[in-house]
């Protein structure tokens, strides 16, 4: 082999290599962005991600002893009676979170701050975001009432506003949204087109298929990690007064996209390695079956003179 041959091999494996090494990369980080844009930002598949949690369980409970607390905050009785009202009020709200009434407050809630929060990363502007909570407290004191609650008629309805964002957060989170705006489409797109470049440069193509589909398990796997770490760190942050066991049932909900995809991309990464080995075993076999025996020197029959 010549050496002009030999450098164009070593230029085309490290070439190869490279490319392959970025498409890895850039594989979780698409399926990221694009979680975060055709899963976050769009309303409809956020508000069919959202929906289930109205069920679940520590959701309800989390709501039902928060609305209770606020209730009976506004609600004065006497010592002796305020453990059986609050009994009988949290008794009250937990069936009201069972009802359609519940869900449908639900649903409005999530659609009007995913509007708010959507309309201020696209803005410009420089006010924090809020929403009202006063539409479901009339809501919800009306069932409270057709139930015959004890007090419900006195539940004051104000124009209670919670924040979602900060001002001072939006400037950081209008640019990171700009950037998964982008992203979330060409990352994918560039991580194929690499992996597809370095194979087709590769010395041997099946060996580059092999470790293109190694890389991409091993990015999977990173990003299934990240996820498992992000949860822990978001539930280690929050206030005392927020139930962990709920906001890990929300933090599920909204990932739950997301781990499903790095899955499906560690299986296919898997599979890809599997064949390429298995393909190359394949061939070696076949090698080895197929070449000339070899007859050893000293079985070799001798000339006679």
């Amino acid at each position: 082999m010549s050496r002009r041959v030999r450098t164009v091999r070593t230029v085309r494996t490290v070439l190869s290599v490279l490319l392959i090494g970025i498409a890895c990369l850039l594989a979780p980080l698409g399926v990221l962005a694009s979680w975060a844009k055709y899963g976050i930002e769009d309303r409809a598949r956020y508000t069919a991600t959202t929906a289930p949690l109205a069920a679940d369980a520590e959701v309800r409970e989390a709501i039902a002893a928060a609305v209770t607390d606020g209730i009976m905050r506004e609600v004065h009785v006497g010592q002796p009676l305020k453990g059986s009202v609050h009994a009988f009020v949290h008794d009250a709200v937990r069936s009201f979170t069972a009802t359609d009434a519940f869900r449908t407050a639900w649903d409005t809630a999530n659609l009007t701050a995913h509007e708010a929060v959507m309309r201020a990363l696209r803005g410009d502007g420089d006010r924090p975001v809020t929403i009202d909570l006063a539409p479901a407290t009339e809501r919800l004191k009306r069932q409270l009432a057709d139930d015959h609650v004890p007090f419900a008629g006195r539940i004051p309805v104000a124009h209670t506003e919670i924040t979602l964002l900060r001002s001072e957060d939006l400037t950081n989170l209008r640019k990171g949204f700009h950037v998964l705006e982008v992203t979330g489409f060409w990352l994918p797109v560039a991580a194929v087109g690499f992996a597809v470049t370095g194979i087709l440069v590769a010395v041997c193509r099946r060996r580059a298929v092999l470790a293109t589909g190694l890389g991409t398990a091993l990015g999977a796997a990173v990003l299934c990690v990240a996820i498992a770490v992000g949860r822990r760190m978001t539930l280690r942050d929050l206030p005392a007064d927020v139930s962990e066991a709920a906001a890990g049932a929300v933090y599920d909900a909204l990932t739950r996209t997301l781990r499903t995809a790095c899955w499906v991309l560690m299986a296919l990464g898997l599979t890809v390695t599997l064949v390429a080995w298995l393909t190359g075993m394949f061939l070696r076999r076949r090698r080895a079956s197929g070449a000339p025996a070899q007859v050893p020197a000293d079985e070799a029959p001798s000339v006679q003179a």
